[in-house]
């Protein structure tokens, strides 16, 4: 390609970067691109050096010698480089099978070949024919002048490539000259003798192998012959000019395990003696038990514990942390030199290796299938020396012993192939529990005694780099499937994804290295003062007579001069301060790899033998041998972290980060699992960037964007197995199944029954036919306490995933750093905010909220279990989504400021969907479900369920104040601004029906007054929507009414749980002034106390705070409400009720009409009136030019008292009328709605504040009443209707006993105050049986105790009779709590909310 250049015009031949090369084809420098930074700056150091130098270093025979071995390692990280080009040149082509010629629709839109599949796969299947002999013009003569158009931007594209088979031509040369040097320059390649060499040579072989097998699964003829095709078409059909080398180069290699046998021939008979070397370590390390028992592996001997350190054979259980290596080196010598295999002794090697592996690995996960290609290339050969041996061309003796061996080789490799499959899981199963079991003691005895560490390094790395190779091995045979070699078939191999020993072998591999990590001072400190000693034994050795009558010459002598030197001005260590101290022994190294290249040359004058013959009489270690353990410790000084990297990392499980995430969440939380692995799964992501090839810079981006998603991958499982464990917890099987509980219901049954059975048997320990009970005791027979031990396990694995989560360190991936506790805190929190958001709906319809609390509190009890074991406060992280959940704005009565906007769509959800559905199912009934109040119970009922509940199981008094405890006062604020918004439309249609309708109700007002029935009929029938009007009322009553539970809910929970700000608040109502118009801050506390059910009357304030915020009653419509609503009498609606002694309410809810009409009337006076006062202050204020009277003191309360005396005289009006038309509407043809208004006043009298008991005596005879509860509960079972309420004491029940006793008790329990009302009070009964009142003798100001009568009515109200008949009797006991003077000549009643209570004659 470089000489190809000169048929471009427009291009210099000298800048092209293919003629530089050329120009340097032999030299070191040639390879800058494929050498990392570091080497390369080296290598142009190294060349510089010795083409300027005045030769001193060019003629030095040692510097010659030890550029070999630099060279050794330049082109195995040459080897390295060209196979990235080459896996990423697979990748961008989708992985193509260049052998069968299978290209996918991805390679020809990978841009790298013309679009043109007929051409380009013709002249790969056509290789080595020139394209001029494949007549291409017949095949496809458009794709053909296609191509010749765009030659030039289709070379550009395979130029890079066409590079890259040059390079592995260039490689094969010099690698092979390399090897071919080394081969027969060495005098020994043993490992024992001369491992520093060997393994160089050995990685260079393996290295160059490797290229060569994998070249193959590039398109090599395609890439060729394409170029080849495109260049002629431009250059004038010539052929460019590396065109014939490279055919031959990849004729020669096709297949290349050929082209490797014929060109490793030369080396073959070196590379038998070198994997006969290794076999020992081999075969010991297929020995599990040998490793076992003779602990290889541990610290300690076994068989003597005494023997601390592993003394017995440090050298064997050193050389353990190459095996892997030497596994390699025999499965590819004998794959490329299968000559080797008719050694003796090298068919038990060649066995254990090959029983164990089914592929070989070349590059990251790049493989090729191994049985398959020994029995293609390897078997014959065999059987060919096989055939040899018997034709008899060697003699007799030695014919018939390679006869018999290649014939053992011949069923080695035919048998070993189903052996391999069949057990090698089995093998290495076995290996990796041995693993684990040994880095587990050795983690252990090493946290114990650290001292002991530092001697024994090169065993941690030995164990290391087994468990290194096992955890690959696993990996890299996984969704593997094999071929037989007698059967077409491909069977898979059985690799167990669910194997726990993985995560154990990460682990050890993990904690170990930390160790490592955490002591590698007193390693350093340990090889330095080794290295201090090895000074003056090499000192030692130099001065032998044997050395000195060796007569060294001067370099070799200056080189081991320089060596004791170096480790003579090592620093010494000084106790603590090893830490500190910096010692680079790379210039000691690198001469002591010169000092090997000489002794080890064949052409040097003094080799390995005379230097261990010269030292040997001492009785000590040769001086090679002390040079080389010198070697190796001074490793551990300035090169720990990289062995450690070297046999502790698993960068390259970053190939197989699929399966690796699959095994970890088969295994993580299985039966074996153990949380304490999390760690160690998640730290081998750190080392995945370093995989990245630095020739390929789009690597680098890649692997670290995959090491985080696989980290992120791996959370989220780790995240999904907390919540599992917790949700496990939290369901009815677990924490669940210890909180049930049985009914009272229940255990009567279960009582009843199991006092008629007899005793039951031992074996069965469930009732037969006892409703499904189970006896006591039950959970101890073994087939049912299976539920508790899961309950412990999983108890257990969250308590210790939690306390790793919370101990392990950050995980640093690149830029990202991932902290598990914050991981762990997200994920409970998450969590409990998903599992709340679920809980408030079940299949049906919304939870019930004592079962949501109940599921929150068990949901809690795991949290605070997992929060033992953590350091974070997770209880404020759970009251901070409640909140959230719970906020949707500033509570109305507390907070002036205003919800920010970014929460507007952030917060409240779960409250707004349970408030949603109070509103839609209770106050508005939209699913036709018959809705009922019912006071007696102070519940609302269904006729049927509503979703999967009926009414009265979700609004009565603990429902509600579960409801509270769960959302709080921002739950409570919401619920109560819904039924406001809600109420105040209900209000505004009585508003527009009032308008409407005013003049009609005006004429009616006046008949009523008149006395003329006839035109009040007439006025009242004109009316428009009466019944819609009536409903809305009711509805608004219904709204009152729930708000009213819900507050008394919400002030009991408050009073359970801060007492003190109860009464409090409750203190600031009594003693709170009463003036009109109210200041801001009075206002607000009233909310507050209203919200909590502390206030007076309840009702009236909350309509007074919706018509305030709305504007209603603004005009002077609203004083004729009093002869509106007794307009309602008339409706039809009274037609279809009855009342319902069970509820204390009617069966349409009308009762709800009554809490709406006093509580509308109510609030209106009090609006009116706080306006008209506005207007006077200020007309007042106008005229007095800022000059106050005594005047305007008196009449700072006068406003609260004609409030309350404008609201009574309407409440009696409406009483007065209502009546009327009640009894004026009854005729013998038609009575039955008279029973049903006459209770509906008489529960209005009873439920309105503002209005006496007794107010209805005047217009309906008792006697009427009387009657009509008699006949209402004498057909009532005594029983239950005698049944009085247990929270009733007798002196509450007296206080009930007349309509007298109402107004004679205060809360407050002032002497003459109270005395005087109820004397009042009194004297005012004595004459209501014979008075008639008119409106004036309502309107007289009470200015006396006119407070102390309102606190006496707001305790009255939390204590009076909601329904139910009235207790006449003919006389009456006294009781502690009366204030009365004396015996009411009205008759006497007695109340219990409970229930009912039967008639009684008292003597």
């Amino acid at each position: 390609m470089a000489n190809s250049r000169q048929y471009y015009p427009s291009q210099d031949e000298s800048a092209s970067p293919t003629s530089a090369r050329s120009r340097e084809w032999e030299g070191p420098s040639r390879w800058t691109e494929y050498l990392g930074p570091e080497m390369a700056s080296s290598v142009s150091s190294r060349s510089s050096k010795h083409t300027t130098s005045d030769g001193h270093v060019q003629s030095s025979a040692a510097s010659t010698k030890a550029l070999n071995i630099q060279w050794v390692v330049q082109m195995i990280e040459v080897a390295e480089g060209l196979m990235a080009k080459m896996y990423r040149l697979n990748q961008i082509l989708e992985y193509p099978d260049p052998v069968a010629h299978v290209f996918s629709e991805a390679f020809w839109k990978a841009g790298v070949f013309p679009n043109h599949p007929r051409i380009c796969t013709l002249l790969s299947k056509k290789f080595p024919e020139n394209f001029t002999k494949s007549q291409l013009e017949r095949i496809d003569k458009f794709s053909l002048d296609s191509l010749q158009d765009g030659a030039e931007l289709h070379l550009q594209s395979l130029e890079p490539w066409i590079q890259l088979l040059l390079d592995l031509m260039a490689f094969r040369e010099q690698a092979l000259r390399l090897i071919l040097d080394l081969s027969s320059t060495v005098i020994t390649l043993l490992p024992h003798q001369n491992s520093l060499i060997l393994h160089a040579f050995m990685d260079l072989f393996c290295a160059f192998v490797r290229v060569n097998l994998f070249a193959e699964k590039i398109p090599r003829k395609m890439l060729l012959q394409v170029y080849n095709l495109l260049h002629a078409l431009s250059r004038n059909d010539r052929d460019c000019d590396f065109y014939h080398r490279l055919v031959q180069f990849i004729d020669s290699y096709d297949p290349p395990l050929k082209g490797l046998q014929e060109d490793l021939n030369f080396v073959s008979p070196r590379i038998g003696e070198v994997l006969e070397a290794v076999g020992p370590s081999i075969f010991l390390s297929a020995d599990t038990r040998k490793l076992r028992n003779e602990g290889f592996l541990s610290p300690y001997h076994p068989r003597f514990p005494d023997i601390l350190t592993n003394s017995a054979h440090p050298m064997r259980a050193q050389d353990l942390a190459n095996v892997t290596s030497y596994r390699e080196w025999v499965l590819l010598g004998y794959l490329v030199c299968p000559d080797e295999l008719l050694r003796v002794t090298s068919i038990d090697i060649a066995l254990v290796v090959l029983k164990e592996n089914l592929v070989v690995t070349l590059f990251r996960d790049e493989y090729i299938m191994l049985h398959e290609d020994y029995q293609l290339y390897v078997l014959p050969r065999v059987l060919e020396s096989k055939k040899m041996a018997k034709s008899g061309r060697t003699k007799q003796k030695e014919a018939d012993l390679e006869y018999s061996v290649a014939k053992q080789v011949e069923k080695m490799i035919s048998e070993v192939h189903d052996q391999a499959l069949q057990l090698c899981d089995t093998i290495h199963r076995e290996r990796r529990i041995l693993l684990k079991q040994e880095i587990g003691r050795m983690v252990l005895f090493f946290t114990d005694q650290p001292s002991l560490l530092a001697p024994n390094i090169q065993m941690v790395f030995s164990a290391l780099a087994l468990a290194q190779s096992e955890v690959l091995w696993y990996f890299q045979h996984a969704g593997i499937a094999s071929s037989r070699s007698k059967a077409a078939r491909v069977i898979p191999v059985d690799i167990d994804p669910n194997d726990p020993t993985i995560g154990f072998l990460l682990d050890g591999m993990d904690r170990l290295c930390c160790l490592v990590r955490k002591y590698i001072a007193a390693a350093r400190g340990y090889a330095l003062s080794y290295l201090s000693s090895s000074a003056g034994r090499i000192r030692y050795l130099m001065g032998t007579p044997g050395i000195v009558a060796l007569d060294l010459d001067p370099t070799l002598k200056g080189l081991f001069q320089r060596i004791v030197q170096h480790l003579e001005t090592i620093p010494k260590t000084q106790g603590e301060t090893v830490s500190a101290i910096t010692c680079d022994l790379s210039e000691f190294r690198k001469d002591w790899l010169s000092i090997l290249m000489i002794v080890t040359s064949s052409r040097s004058s003094i080799n390995i033998r005379h230097l261990e013959k010269a030292t040997v009489s001492t009785g000590k270690e040769g001086l090679l041998s002390e040079g080389n353990a010198a070697y190796n410790w001074s490793r551990c000084v300035d090169e720990i972290e990289a062995q450690l990297s070297k046999h502790g990392s698993l960068k390259k499980l970053y190939f197989y980060h699929q399966h690796l995430t699959t095994v970890f969440r088969n295994t993580m939380f299985g039966p074996e699992g153990r949380p304490q692995h999390c760690c160690a799964w998640l730290s081998v992501a750190s080392s995945f960037p370093e995989c990245a090839s630095l020739i390929i810079p789009e690597e680098v981006t890649k692997f670290g964007r995959d090491a985080v998603l696989y980290v992120e991958s791996l959370i989220e499982s780790i995240m999904g197995g907390l919540e599992g464990l917790i949700n496990i917890l939290d369901s009815e099987g677990g924490f669940g199944a210890l909180e049930s509980q049985l009914l009272p219901e229940q255990a009567a049954a279960y009582l009843n029954n199991a006092s008629r059975i007899s005793a039951p048997s031992m074996k069965s320990p469930r009732v037969v036919g006892g409703g499904g009970f189970t006896l006591p005791g039950h959970e101890s027979y073994p087939e049912n306490n299976k539920s508790i031990k899961m309950l412990e396990a999983a108890i257990q694995r969250l308590t210790n995933l939690c306390s790793i989560l919370n101990d392990m360190e950050p995980i640093c991936v690149i830029n990202h750093v991932f902290v598990l506790r914050e991981y762990m805190r997200e994920c409970i929190l998450g969590n409990f905010k998903r599992r709340f958001l679920t809980a408030l709906q079940t299949d049906n319809d919304l939870q019930r909220p004592s079962v949501l609390e109940s599921l929150i509190r068990r949901h809690m009890s795991i949290v605070h279990l997992a929060e033992q074991h953590v350091s974070m406060d997770l209880t404020q992280g759970i009251r901070e989504i409640l909140l959230t959940e719970a906020f949707s704005g500033p509570v109305s009565s507390l907070h002036l400021f205003e919800k920010p906007a970014e929460q507007q769509q952030n917060t409240g959800s779960a409250v707004e969907v349970v408030c949603n559905w109070y509103m839609d199912n209770i106050i508005k009934d939209v699913s036709g479900a018959g809705i009922l109040f019912a006071p007696r119970h102070k519940y609302f009922k269904s006729a049927r369920p509503v979703g999967g509940y009926f009414a009265e199981s979700v609004t009565d008094l603990k429902e509600l104040q579960a409801f509270v405890r769960i959302f709080g006062g921002y739950g409570v604020d919401r619920l109560d601004r819904m039924m406001k918004v809600h109420t105040a439309a209900l209000v505004n249609c009585i508003e527009t029906s009032l308008r409407s309708n005013r003049e009609l109700i005006e004429a009616a007002a006046a008949s009523m007054h008149s006395g003329d029935r006839g035109e009040r009929d007439a006025s009242i029938r004109q009316m428009v929507d009466l019944d819609t009007v009536i409903g809305f009322c009711i509805e608004a009553g219904e709204a009152l009414a729930f708000d009213e539970l819900l507050a008394e809910a919400s002030g009991a929970v408050l009073e359970d749980n801060a007492s003190l700000i109860h009464s409090m608040i409750f203190g600031i109502v009594e003693h709170i002034p009463e003036e009109v118009p109210e200041k801001k801050e009075v206002r607000r506390i009233k909310g507050v106390a209203n919200g909590n059910g502390v206030s007076g009357d309840h009702d009236s304030e909350w309509v007074r705070l919706i018509l305030e915020e709305v504007g209603g009653a603004n005009d002077n419509s609203w004083s004729l409400l009093p002869y509106f609503f007794a307009s309602f009498m008339t409706s039809n609606a009274w037609n279809t009720t009855g009342f319902n002694i069970e509820t204390g309410g009617f069966s349409n809810n009308i009762h709800c009409l009554a809490r709406c009409i006093s509580a509308v009337i109510a609030g209106s006076e009090y609006v009116r009136l706080q306006r008209e006062y506005h207007h006077q202050q200020q007309q007042h204020q106008s005229l007095s030019n800022g000059h106050q009277s005594s005047e305007n003191l008196d009449s700072e309360f006068q406003p609260r008292v004609t409030a309350e005396a404008s609201i009574k005289s309407s409440m009696l009006l409406f009483v007065k009328f209502a009546a009327s038309i009640v009894l004026d509407s009854w005729s013998e043809a038609n009575r039955s709605h008279l029973v049903a208004k006459l209770i509906f006043l008489d529960q209005l009298c009873e439920s309105s504040p503002y209005l006496p008991r007794s107010s209805l005596e005047s217009h309906v005879p008792y006697t009427i009443l009387r009657s009509i509860y008699t006949q209402y509960y004498s057909n009532t079972p005594s029983t239950p209707l005698a049944a009085a309420s247990p929270h009733h004491s007798p002196s509450v029940s007296l206080i009930h006993a007349s309509p007298s006793m109402k107004n004679s008790t205060t809360p407050r329990g002032s002497g003459s105050g109270s005395s005087n009302a109820a004397a009042a009070d009194s004297g005012y009964f004595k004459g209501s049986s014979s008075s008639v009142y008119s409106q004036e003798h309502y309107n007289e100001p009470e200015t006396g105790n006119s407070r102390s009568n309102e606190n006496s009515k707001s305790k009255q109200r939390g204590t009076s009779r909601r329904s139910g008949p009235l207790d006449y009797s003919t006389s009456h006991k006294g009781g502690s709590g009366s204030n009365s003077t004396g015996p009411s000549p009205l008759p006497r009643f007695a109340v219990s909310r409970s229930g009912p209570i039967s008639y009684k004659q008292h003597n």
